[in-house]
């Protein structure tokens, strides 16, 4: 779904997965992350939405070779009127030997993009994650394809 408003109402995409194909294709999927800003151009949200997806795609599982925006760990990324980022992620299980680390390098990498003033990941853990979140792409990855 794409909306673009001004002034005070909201601008909002969900795209497709992975987020920088969709924003070309302009496709959907029910798997992928919702993206929200409020204030801002439509270009500017698709701007950092695409740098956003980037950096995210830099942080990877340690126990899986696919990243986690490819596995499906990402579910909604916010960006307020500050530019301060905001994500709900998960694990692909709770007990996973990095729960501690990993929110911490989704921050740094997100709070690395240019126009963004900083960034706050959020554990969450409904839904549960499931192997059906998972892109091609990871799938490849993994060898499950």
């Amino acid at each position: 779904m794409d909306e673009a408003k001004t002034n005070d109402e909201t601008v909002k995409r969900e795209a497709g997965a992975p987020v920088s194909d969709a924003i070309e294709a302009g496709e959907e999927t029910p798997n992928s992350p919702a993206f929200e800003a409020t204030h801002f151009a439509p270009e500017e949200v698709e701007r950092l939405s695409r740098d956003i997806v980037a950096a995210l795609k830099t942080v990877f599982d340690p126990e899986i070779p696919a990243d986690i925006y490819e596995l499906g760990l990402i579910y909604k990324v916010d960006i307020d009127d500050n530019r301060h980022v905001n994500i709900d992620m998960t694990l692909t299980a709770p007990g996973c030997p990095v729960a501690g680390e990993m929110p911490i390098w989704v921050e740094n990498a997100v709070a690395s993009v240019e126009g963004v003033s900083g960034a706050t990941a959020h554990m969450v853990f409904d839904p549960p994650w499931t192997p059906d979140r998972m892109s091609d792409e990871a799938k490849v990855a993994i060898g499950w394809w």
